[in-house]
């Protein structure tokens, strides 16, 4: 889905050397960053979510390449993927490559060996790349080490054991919140929008805005990434707007304000206008704010 793409280049590109050197498993001084790379067509055929990092490794010119995956990959296959991904780069840029497939869903990647070959006496194929499951970092490492880029992901990642979910992710946006960066409700979004490949979505925004004191500027920022998110998808400019202005109308007619108010960045998952559609009938026909929220959830799926 586009919005995971969106966040996760996001946090790299506000933060890559926190990505570089987890991929890397380097100190600092090992290596420094020079650029982010954006990959053009037709030169090199990525999509959206691939991002290139160019770094002094050792003093050498060092691409860094991350793959966000939410799903498994079998049309082609993850390992000819990131085989294809390598040999174009090295192709295209003629320099050492380290290449990482990141998966976010604890069930994804689970069978992604970090290899392709091909095993044809004299035509013989090897490619080796990084898999990274989020489920299994250690997510409390991540928060004593605060790399800033990597926070929104930890809801993601392996929790204490002393810890349930809810506990869990309670902390990650503890944490978070109390990281000094320019636009918090941005980063505040990122992790909501993370979380939700986990959580019930209605679940990590109000902790969300009850940890934090940006409810109002959360809710804001997240009504107007909606409309950007839409129209980048080829919404026309205004139909996603208008028909989450629809759903609210009518939910604010029935219900109490206070009650609603948490629906506004769950429909930030939804892509199109039909299942928008879907949900202003629901909110028409819904006796109650919890009959919005099991509508909410059967229309995710």
């Amino acid at each position: 889905m586009a919005i995971f793409d969106t966040v996760t280049k996001s946090q790299v590109q506000a933060h890559p050397m926190d990505f570089v050197n987890y991929c890397l498993g380097l100190q600092q001084h090992d290596v420094t960053f020079v650029e982010l790379i954006t990959p053009e067509q037709p030169t090199i055929e990525m999509h959206q979510a691939d991002i290139l990092i160019k770094v002094k490794l050792n003093g050498q010119d060092t691409l860094v390449h991350l793959e966000f995956q939410t799903t498994d990959s079998y049309n082609p296959d993850m390992s000819l993927r990131m085989a294809g991904y390598v040999i174009r780069i090295l192709e295209t840029y003629q320099m050492p490559v380290s290449s990482n497939v990141i998966y976010l869903r604890p069930d994804a990647g689970k069978k992604d060996t970090g290899y392709y070959q091909q095993d044809i006496t004299g035509n013989r194929v090897f490619v080796e790349y990084q898999v990274i499951r989020l489920t299994e970092m250690d997510g409390q490492q991540v928060l004593e080490t605060n790399p800033v880029g990597l926070l929104p992901f930890t809801p993601l990642m392996k929790r204490p054991d002393n810890l349930d979910a809810e506990q869990w992710l309670r902390r990650c946006i503890q944490v978070a919140d109390n990281i000094e960066i320019e636009d918090k409700p941005a980063y505040l979004v990122s992790m909501a929008v993370l979380g939700i490949l986990v959580y019930d979505h209605l679940t990590i925004l109000d902790i969300i805005m009850g940890e934090t004191m940006h409810e109002s500027t959360l809710v804001e920022y997240l009504t107007e990434k909606a409309t950007a998110e839409a129209h980048q998808q080829g919404i026309q400019h205004g139909e996603k707007k208008q028909a989450i202005k629809n759903i609210f109308t009518v939910l604010e007619l029935r219900f109490k304000p206070d009650t609603i108010e948490i629906f506004i960045p769950v429909l930030l998952v939804y892509d199109d206008l039909q299942r928008l559609n879907q949900l202003l009938e629901a909110a028409i026909l819904a006796e109650s704010p919890d009959y919005f929220r099991n509508a909410l959830e059967l229309n995710k799926n």
